[in-house]
């Protein structure tokens, strides 16, 4: 009987583990090719402005970050950095500068979705042609599927 316990507790934590590391590693195993970076660099020269995405905001932890620049535009938003792998990551432009989801909860329903991030060396991303830039001060990546925070940069 304890044989059985020990192997069903060996073998329950095995498959969790398997499965725990699934999840993180999918989205990297099935991610597109990031964006050129003499392309991103091209793209970002034509930003009204530029922030840092940074490692250790309050809400980042070392499976949720992003790190390096962002730049913004009228059109484009475009990151040249990494972000930590995961699923299902989104890009917000919000009202203030927010370091945590406890902080973005309250604002996500006046902020606007701007797009997916499918790679994680770097992005780049249309504006929707109805946001205005100019009404928003911080860029935010965002895990949907888990509801994390992963980084955010103020740009105004």
């Amino acid at each position: 009987m304890i044989r059985f316990v020990v192997l069903l507790f060996t073998h329950g934590a095995v498959l969790a583990i398997g499965f725990a590391l699934g999840i993180y590693f999918l989205p990297i195993l099935t991610a597109p090719e990031s964006p050129d970076t003499a392309m991103l660099q091209q793209q970002a020269q034509n930003a009204l402005y530029s922030a840092e995405f940074e490692r250790e905001l309050r809400g980042s932890d070392f499976l949720h970050w992003g790190e390096g620049t962002v730049s913004i535009s009228p059109a484009k938003i475009v990151h040249q950095g990494n972000l930590a792998p995961g699923p299902d990551y989104k890009v917000y432009l919000v009202s203030e500068f927010v370091e945590h989801e406890d902080e973005f909860l309250p604002l996500k329903e006046n902020s606007v979705l701007i797009g997916d991030v499918k790679t994680f060396d770097g992005f780049l991303l249309d504006v929707p042609e109805n946001v205005d830039i100019e009404e928003y001060t911080t860029v935010l990546v965002w895990c949907e599927t888990f509801g994390e925070f992963i980084t955010a940069a103020k740009y105004r």
